[in-house]
Formats: structure tokens, sequence, C-alpha cells
């Protein structure tokens, strides 16, 4: 089974302003709840270190993270590899009058029982930690 969800947000931003934050893999990671740490090894890999809630894995599961498209400020897409899962993100920014539109996807495949009901399940929350953090980044011009 593959979990999809899109969203999409809009900000009183100019596209490089969202862009700061949605192509720093560091910052991406750390608005997902269920990642613990991450060690972030250059601006397009990441290792995200997870524990997620569910009773096959009991232990941390290593994420490694890469961008594989990258076009500044318009587009990023990463792919996320583990024992228990496959994810894909994709944000793509659109400038229309004034203000910046992220459009946002994500796919989970996973490869252990559990993983998609858990995702399927904790999506909204995830996706609504990410907007509040873009939300806030943009509104402070936090560029680090």
């Amino acid at each position: 089974m593959t979990v999809r969800v899109s969203r999409t947000f809009t900000f009183e931003a100019a596209p490089e302003d969202v862009w700061s934050f949605i192509a720093d893999p560091g910052k991406r990671a750390s608005v997902i709840s269920v990642v613990e740490s991450y060690d972030v090894h250059d601006d397009r890999h990441a290792t995200w270190h997870l524990r997620l809630p569910i009773p096959v894995i009991r232990s941390t599961i290593d994420v490694e993270t890469r961008e594989v498209e990258r076009d500044p400020p318009n587009r990023v897409k990463f792919v996320g590899r583990s024992r228990a899962f496959r994810v894909t993100g994709e944000h793509t920014i659109v400038e229309e009058d004034g203000t910046s539109r992220l459009e946002n996807e994500f796919v989970v495949e996973g490869r252990l029982p559990g993983v998609e009901r858990f995702f399927e399940r904790n999506f909204e929350a995830e996706i609504e930690n990410l907007e509040r953090a873009l939300h806030e980044d943009v509104a402070t011009g936090a560029t680090d």
C-alpha cells in the first residue's frame, strides 16, 4: 500500500524566502515529529533518525535522504530510504500576485506492517507542523 498526500500553502513572501526553508534538509527534518535527530551531510544529503510508534519497530530507523531534483527557487524533490519505508517529497513554489504558493506532495511506500497506517493517520498533523514552521520562518526572516 502507498500513502500519498498533497497540500498547498500560500505565503505573503517572495519565492526565495520560502525556498530558504524548503531547500534546507535540516529544516525539513526538524518539523517531523517522529524525527528524534538528524545529520545533515551537505545541502542535498541527510540522515533522519526516526522513532515510529508501531509494534514491529523497536529501535530508531535511519532514513537516508537525498535530493534528486533541485531548481532554485522553484522546486526541490527528495527521496528517503530505510528498511521500513521509502518516502518521496516534492515541493514546488509558484509566484502569483505578490505571494508564493507552495505545492507539497509526499508519498510513502511501507516495507513493514503498520508503516502505511501510521503515516496515513499522522500525515495531517505532520503537514500542519510543516506549514506552521514555514509561516514562522517566513515571518521572522530566519535564514539559518
